[in-house]
């Protein structure tokens, strides 16, 4: 590796290497937003150990092997929406990150990109906010992870960037349901539909996201040294 690469590559991994506008960025901002979309539509089913508040009761009754196996395992239909957000930040950086989420809401005021469905309309969906919250997840994500990301700060900017868009999207869907005069009780399982468990889901894979988005990066940045 001649000393120049060498340079390069320890410039960008301890300092951070903007990304420059050019016809490949933009082709692969591009991506990104079409990442955005197939990860709306796609579902992931985790399945994951756990013990139920009712785990001595339901002991203390005969149940065969198949009731046992069922009962503490967690089953959760999962969208990776958030996950892919943090991902492209982490690969994009902030500003790239951020034209890539605005593309993507400016598309779904035109072509049924959301979750469910598009246009105008959509700006007064319950889930709306939850979207928009991307834009100020991405910026706090981008500038925590322009200096060295270790795992603390990895840790931090998923947690912090995932509490920030739920937060907002419990916020606006609050403001929406006041407009609609909706009642609370379809408010409240709304909100813990969108912000329940799924938080704790969202960080752990954003963290993952944050760090795969990482070593990409790298890689790409040698492709085009």
């Amino acid at each position: 590796m001649s000393k120049r690469v060498e340079k390069q590559l320890n410039s960008f991994k301890y300092k951070g290497e903007p990304i420059r506008i050019t016809l490949g960025t933009l082709v692969l901002t591009g991506f990104c937003v079409l990442l955005i979309i197939i990860a709306t539509f796609t579902q992931v089913t985790i399945m994951h150990p756990y013990i139920p508040l009712d785990t001595l009761n339901f002991l203390s009754q005969e149940v065969n092997d198949y009731e046992l196996f069922h009962h503490f395992i967690k089953s959760y239909k999962y969208i990776p929406q958030i996950p892919v957000i943090f991902f492209i930040v982490a690969l994009m950086g902030r500003k790239f990150g951020i034209l890539a989420i605005a593309s993507y809401i400016i598309l779904g005021f035109f072509f049924p990109i959301f979750a469910l469905g598009g246009g105008m309309s959509y700006l007064f969906e319950y889930g709306f906010g939850y979207i928009l919250a991307f834009i100020p997840a991405v910026f706090f994500a981008g500038t925590i992870l322009k200096t060295k990301p270790d795992f603390k700060r990895i840790f931090f900017t998923s947690m912090l960037g995932v509490i920030i868009i739920h937060l907002l999207g419990v916020l606006y869907m609050l403001f929406i349901s006041t407009l609609r005069h909706a009642p609370m009780d379809l408010v409240m399982s709304w909100i813990f539909s969108q912000s329940g468990i799924q938080i704790f889901y969202d960080i752990f894979f954003s963290f993952l996201a944050i760090y795969l988005g990482r070593q990409t990066r790298k890689l790409l940045w040698l492709v085009m040294c």
